[in-house]
């Protein structure tokens, strides 16, 4: 039976990494869970078929749909972005529109999951929420546009929480940097690719504490900010092996390979391929020292959720298929239910 007083939550993007992540969070907190997918059967299917999801067909991109999934709810997550790079001009802006109309009509609080895009290469490793936002890429020009749009709409009564943080990572993440800086057969990894300078650090976001982050936040909604921004810190690691490194010790290979990024066969595909284009502009987030000061996080909610990193790490490479087996669980009432 559902309980009339238990607050309900849109989350757009459930299957992909952070709104896969942001269910389960939000579930652990009490939240009842409504997903918009083009399919539903698929995406049941997808999540599991234990998972306690309101599932409504519609589309992202058609802000009638989001405005119908969206009544009711106390909080709208959009979660959703382009696969591997691609299109996001034409993308991601039409679904900030509709998700802005959901949050107009239903008066629910958006809860934008942001990175480090918006801020120039030069910016530092401890960007704080007051920090000039000067992007160097079209991706980082489209992410200032889309908080400007949310902080725009505060004047008018929308309520938006920014959850920045670095580079995601974690179990049920297919799109994580590990993919792509993993070599592997056979279910185990062979050798790991450095992307940047030795000397030259990194920030990581465990989307599991992320999320469990934002549940926080969204917990504390009478003390939040009309348009409130909190940057995540999640995993600073000071130089570009130390990845490679926990690799090592989550797989009990000491001596893994680790080897520079294979930049020149990049460039050789981008005039054939987007998704290389892509990674050429984003180069510089490798080759520059930019990361997030979570003093603000730190002081509202007492601390930030954090995993050590070997322990995530391995948890991302075993949902990978390296190490074995992983699962995902939330306790929902009394009963326990796998992702």
């Amino acid at each position: 039976m559902t309980n009339p007083t238990q607050k309900t939550a849109l989350v757009i993007g459930a299957t992909g990494s952070f709104g896969g992540h942001a269910v389960v969070a939000l579930l652990k907190h009490g939240w009842r869970v409504r997903a918009l997918a083009r399919d539903p059967v698929a995406a049941k299917a997808k999540t599991g078929g234990r998972m306690p999801i309101d599932w409504i067909e519609g589309d992202a991109m058609i802000a009638a749909d989001v405005i119908a999934a969206a009544q009711g709810a106390q909080v709208i997550v959009q979660g959703a972005n382009p696969p591997a790079y691609r299109n996001w001009a034409g993308t991601v802006m039409p679904m900030m529109q509709a998700v802005l109309a959901a949050a107009e009509q239903s008066g629910a609080r958006v809860v934008l999951p942001a990175s480090v895009y918006n801020f120039a290469p030069d910016s530092g490793p401890s960007i704080s929420e007051t920090a000039p936002q000067a992007p160097a890429t079209r991706k980082g020009k489209i992410r200032v546009q889309v908080e400007a749009l949310f902080r725009d709409a505060s004047q008018r009564g929308v309520r938006t929480l920014v959850v920045r943080a670095g580079d995601f990572f974690g179990p049920a993440a297919p799109n994580s940097a590990l993919g792509w800086l993993t070599v592997r057969a056979k279910n185990r990894v062979r050798s790991v690719y450095r992307p940047g300078p030795h000397d030259v650090g990194h920030c990581w976001a465990y989307l599991p504490d992320m999320a469990e982050t934002m549940a926080r936040l969204l917990d504390r909604e009478d003390q939040l900010a009309a348009f409130d921004v909190f940057h995540f810190a999640g995993h600073w690691l000071a130089r570009g092996d130390e990845m490679g490194a926990s690799i090592r010790r989550a797989t009990h290979q000491p001596r893994l390979p680790i080897r520079a990024f294979p930049y020149l066969l990049v460039y050789a595909l981008a005039p054939f391929n987007e998704t290389m284009r892509e990674m050429i502009e984003m180069r510089y987030l490798w080759d520059r020292p930019i990361g997030l000061d979570n003093s603000k996080l730190v002081r509202f909610l007492g601390e930030e959720p954090h995993t050590p990193l070997d322990q995530a790490t391995r948890a991302t490479l075993a949902d990978m298929g390296c190490l074995g087996v992983v699962e995902l669980s939330v306790e929902v009432g009394a009963a326990t239910v796998a992702v």
